[in-house]
């Protein structure tokens, strides 16, 4: 049970990146990840642009639903609410 609730969090934390990656990517018209992350720190919208990365955990969290994995996909639950807590506490500093 433990295990299925890590691995679900493993895959959520790795949803989350790739998609922030993704999104980062299609956003950034042509600079490099890097670049975009630290304008979007700059100008104020880092947060927005990880709760978009977070898009792909939805899928990940259907995913485990479907094939009646219960317990990982509480894993990928716990991890999208760590990640709208983080994004939220982030915002407000």
């Amino acid at each position: 049970m433990k295990k299925e609730i890590f691995i679900g969090m493993l895959v959520g934390l790795i949803a989350n990146a790739v998609g922030l990656i993704l999104t980062a990517t299609l956003l950034g018209r042509g600079d490099d990840f890097t670049t975009v992350i630290k304008a979007a720190a700059e100008e104020g919208f880092l947060g927005k642009l990880i709760s978009l990365g977070a898009v792909l955990n939805l899928i990940s969290f259907f995913i485990f639903i479907k094939r009646k994995e219960d317990y990982r996909a509480r894993g990928v639950l716990l991890i999208t609410v760590f990640i709208a807590v983080f994004t939220f506490l982030f915002k407000m500093l």
